[in-house]
Formats: C-alpha cells, structure tokens, sequence
C-alpha cells in the first residue's frame, strides 16, 4: 500500500502569475523582462546593456540611456546603478518614470523589508529617507534598524531609541546599538546582571543573580549557570520556576523544552507549571496533545498529554496535526491503517476509504478503484468519475491524475480541473510551481495556473538547479522555477 503524502499548501489560486506576465511582456518587447511584480518589470538590452522599465501592459515607462542596473526596490520604486556616462559607480532611486527620489550620487543603502524607510549611509554618515525622498532622520554617527520599527541613532557616542517616523522615542542612552524582538530586548550589566527593555527604552525586568541566556519566553526567562553548563527558568521578578540542572533548553510558541538523562520535561507558559515526562522528546499536535520522538530503540511513536497520560500508546508509525477547513485533527497511522481524528478524538471517515491525499480543506480518498474528495466540515463524499489513477508520492498543490481516457491532467483540491486531461505524461518538480508536459512525443512547460509557459514543441527537457532547459535541435529555452508558498504545512 503507498504511503500518504501530505500536500498542506494553501489553495490553488487561478491567475495570471507574474511568472507568465514576464514572459508575455518579453514577446512583446523583444526584449528580456526579468523580476516582474506589483506592475512593473526590468528589461535589459543585452547588446548595449542598458536597462530600463515596463509596466504591465508593455508600455516602456523608463529607458536609461548608458549601460546600467536597475532594481525593484518596493510598489513603484527603484534602484538604478550607472555602468557608463558621466554618472558611472553611482546610484538612484528612482520612480516608474525614472524621475530620482533620492539623486544620483554615490551612497549604500538599507531597507527593512516591506518597510518604505531606508538608511542612507554617505562619507562615513548616516541618515534616513522614505521612499517619497523625504528625509526622516538627519545625518548621525551611525544608524541601524532595532526592530521593523524602531531604530538605533548614534551621536555624540551614545546610542538612543527613534521609531520610524524619525521620532525620538526616548532620552535614554545606550553605550551600543540593540536588536528587539516582540517589542523586548535584554540588555546585560555585567556577570549575572542585567535588564529586560522594552522597544521604548523602559526597563520592564530587572536581573541581579542569573545569567540570561534566552528571554523569547518573556515573562519567563532562559538561564545558564556558566560553570556547569546547565539551563533553568525564572519569571520576569526572577523566581526560579526550574533548577539549573539541564542539558538543553528550547523555547516553543507555549511550551519551553527542557532535556536531561535523555529525558524531557515541558514547562507550560499558560500554566506556570513543570512537567517532567517519561520520554526522550515530545513535539505538540494541539489541545496539549503531544507526539513522542521516534528512535532506533523504538521507531514509533505515541500520544500523550502533558501530566504523561498516554492517549495513544507507542505503536504507531506517523503522527501528525492537521488544520483542515480551520479545524484541528490528528493524523494516525499504524501499519496499513490510516485515521484521522476531530478534536474529540472520534474518526471522521469511513473505515472502507484509503487516504491518498490531504489538502487545506478536503481529502482525496479511494475505495474500491474509484477516488472521491471528502469534506470533512460536512462530511460529504464525492466520487470523482473520470479519475482513473492518482500519481503517487505528488508533493504538488493540485492533484495530478489520468483519466479513463488514459491522458493526465490536473485537479484542485475538489476535483475541478485545473490543467486540462490532454496530455501522454506529466512531470513536476519537488517545491517548484513549474511542470513539463509531454504531448505526442513533444514537451513544454506549464504550471498550476495552466499558463503555457513554452510551447509543447521540444525533443527534450534537463531538470537543472534553478529552472528547467528544453532544447529542439539547436534551439534552447530556460524557464527557471518559482517557488511553491503559502504552504499550510503540518502543524
């Protein structure tokens, strides 16, 4: 019997991709379009090497006229770096319409991602500029970003807190710059001293006997004795919740993992409270359900709750959390039997349905030769008619399959076709949006939006790193991959 493959990527979304735009936009143009989004793209001429832009229905918005490079920087922003001319070694930003934002002079410059702010560094100084060309923070000694909103400003040697809008958040001074992570940082004073800041500069936690280690669990707190080499716990007024007796410590979205003797304890953020469980390692399913480690002493697993009462016993082969349709299940499987539970531990299939796959809303399942998609939230079945055989060991988000008519295709997650059942094969590729059809002896690619990204014209097809090369005779052409996203993922 093949195994489940779990396939947890967000629905398919039908659309043109940007992918295809850039490849329109490059037939139109007769020119290589590259990095196409939010409207525009880079074309470059390959003969002179200069560049320019275009938006989104071919229009050529912005040509430079010497040898250049030019970027997208964010919305309808870019980078533009001069090869040759009288501005050669410098750089712009510049709009759609290549008007200059920031001038064209020589500086470097940081971003934060999605944020339209960026530091200017010129001559050994500082400033910052939005991307309207406004400058938010004059030129300092030195500026970085403390988080995706604060920064850090150096002047006069003294580092103080600004938010994004240039605004000093406060008069506090640091002898170093800072990182912040959820709005908190920790600043040490020495051995077994230190503070817990907030990103406004206020001091929300005092330290005067522990050396921090880790604080992503505030209101408790990682420590490591520094002779032993052993990892405890305190609370934000640095009371010991756990000794400094353990080997490792993990810090998780409700839980800190501790280890030791091949043991692991959990301590619940929620409860305030220690655990100490008979198991060399647990990883959380949801509603404090736990799954054991496998090892070589054991290669299953088990189901347990935090105080050790096991709810599962260590026999089975896989288990997993599942989000279906927003609901939370647990996947169980045990030689060739699969379930799959709701939150009440009941199994929502028929015991005569196999698994074949299990997608963000539905499950695709088989009984007796034929295939159905299953809705768990109304728990009906629908037998998908024309579906011969599902291709095994897909990790796509779509189903690939052949029909009776023996041609493949592809379906989303509820049975509807995507690519039409045309086709003599289909190969995909593991976490690329990009597939190769093959139609009569010929291949082409195209992806789960049905956009022909080649046509179905070549001889043959190498898988290389980053992209796929069909040739046909001495014709060559090189579609690179595209990342799958938005997987749901297991939990």
């Amino acid at each position: 019997m093949k195994k489940l493959i779990f396939v947890l990527f967000s629905s398919v979304c039908l659309g043109q991709t940007d992918q295809y735009k850039q490849i329109l936009l490059t037939k139109k143009l007769g020119k290589e379009v590259r990095s196409y989004s939010k409207g525009y793209g880079m074309f470059t001429d390959t003969r002179t090497g200069k560049t320019g832009i275009v938006d989104s229905i071919g229009n050529i918005t912005f040509d430079y006229p010497f040898k250049s490079e030019i970027s997208h920087l964010w919305k309808n922003r870019f980078v533009l770096r001069a090869k040759s001319g009288k501005s050669n070694g410098k750089t712009a930003i510049i709009d759609a319409n290549g008007k200059e934002i920031i001038p064209m002079d020589i500086f470097k410059f940081r971003t934060w991602e999605n944020k339209d702010r960026l530091i200017y560094s010129k001559q050994g100084k500082d400033c910052v500029y939005d991307f309207n060309g406004n400058q938010i923070i004059p030129f300092s000694e030195k500026i970085v970003f403390g988080s995706e909103n604060r920064f850090f400003v150096k002047n006069d040697g003294v580092w103080k807190i600004y938010d994004l809008n240039g605004k000093k958040i406060s008069d506090r001074e640091f002898t170093e710059d800072l990182r912040f992570y959820k709005g908190r940082t920790y600043l040490s004073k020495g051995e077994k001293s230190g503070e817990v800041i907030d990103n406004n500069g206020t001091t929300i936690s005092t330290i005067s006997s522990h050396n921090v280690d880790n604080i992503n669990a505030f209101p408790y707190l990682i420590t490591l004795d520094a002779s032993t080499e052993k990892y405890g716990i305190i609370d934000e007024k640095e009371k010991v919740v756990a000794d400094e007796i353990y080997e490792q410590a993990f810090v998780g979205r409700e839980y800190i993992y501790l280890t030791k003797d091949d043991k692991v304890s959990i301590f619940s953020k929620k409860e305030g409270k220690l655990y100490d469980l008979d198991y060399h390692y647990v990883n959380p399913i949801f509603n404090g359900l736990f799954k054991t480690s496998q090892d070589q002493k054991n290669p299953k697993t088990a189901v347990v709750k935090l105080n050790g009462e096991v709810v599962f016993p260590k026999e089975y082969d896989r288990v997993e959390g599942l989000t279906i349709s927003g609901e939370k299940y647990l996947y169980l499987r045990k030689d060739d039997e699969e379930q799959i539970l709701n939150k009440d531990l009941k199994n929502i299939l028929n015991g005569e349905y196999g698994i074949e796959k299990i997608f963000p809303n539905t499950l695709i399942l088989n009984k007796d030769n034929s295939y159905y998609t299953f809705t768990p939230k109304t728990g009906l079945y629908k037998e998908l008619k024309q579906l011969k055989e599902v291709r095994e060991s897909e990790l796509y988000p779509a189903l690939i399959g052949q029909n009776t008519d023996n041609f493949y295709g592809v379906m989303d997650e509820n049975g509807n076709e995507i690519v039409p059942f045309a086709y003599d094969d289909i190969t995909t590729f593991l976490g690329a949006n990009e597939f190769i059809v093959k139609k009569d002896g010929k291949f082409g690619v195209t992806n789960h939006e049905n956009e022909p990204l080649t046509e179905v014209k070549y001889d043959q097809f190498l898988n290389e790193k980053k992209g796929i090369r069909l040739t046909r005779g001495k014709e060559t052409e090189f579609i690179y991959f595209t990342e799958q996203k938005d997987r749901n993922s297991i939990d």
